[in-house]
């Protein structure tokens, strides 16, 4: 059997509200979220609360954000979202309170079953709890929750749900140690 990528079909995914909406979404990420013309956290909360994004209080979001879809965001109070964080959102995902999500990390909802010779497309939400951190250039993939108050060191690609209060890194990310707050 061999791939056929002219046999894709995601006809079956729907993201969520109409076209008009999402055209319009598209050119308030590319200037007010994925540019560094904007730099202001509480004009970016209040365009993802217009576009039905659930957003708590004290929320810092810095230039250079990329959100798919802000209907599919629910984030936590006194969250930090860095620059260049890319919330790739065709499933819903979930950022509890107290959150750093630093520099540059890649929330990813969606992937490829690279068993199915038209390379279908699969959707998992992401959670996030509270407390958590996800270093720079992280990348979290589908279906995966991050613990209570657990890191996730830079440049670590975690593919499984991690631990309460435990430290991940590498490639796939496994848990190095216990997070102890002083």
């Amino acid at each position: 059997m061999k791939v056929s990528l002219s046999s894709y079909d995601n006809s079956w995914f729907d993201p969520g509200k109409g076209l008009f909406l999402k055209t319009c979404w598209f050119y308030i990420n590319a200037v007010f979220f994925n540019s560094s013309i904007f730099p202001v956290s509480y004009l970016k909360t209040w365009l993802l609360e217009f576009f039905q994004a659930r957003i708590g209080s004290k929320v810092v979001i810095k230039p250079q954000v990329n959100i798919k879809y802000p209907w599919n965001i629910t984030i936590g109070d006194h969250t930090w979202i860095g620059e260049g964080v890319w919330l790739d959102s065709l499933a819903q995902i979930n950022i509890g309170s107290n959150v750093c999500i630093s520099q540059g990390a890649y929330l990813c909802t969606g992937n490829h079953d690279w068993s199915d010779p038209a390379f279908g497309l699969i959707v998992k939400p992401i959670h996030i709890e509270d407390g958590a951190w996800i270093g720079a250039k992280a990348v979290i993939l589908p279906g995966v929750t991050i613990g209570t108050h657990s890191v996730v060191c830079a440049g670590a690609v975690v593919t499984r749900d991690t631990e309460p209060y435990m430290i991940y890194a590498g490639n796939p990310a496994v848990k190095i140690k216990e997070r102890v707050i002083r």
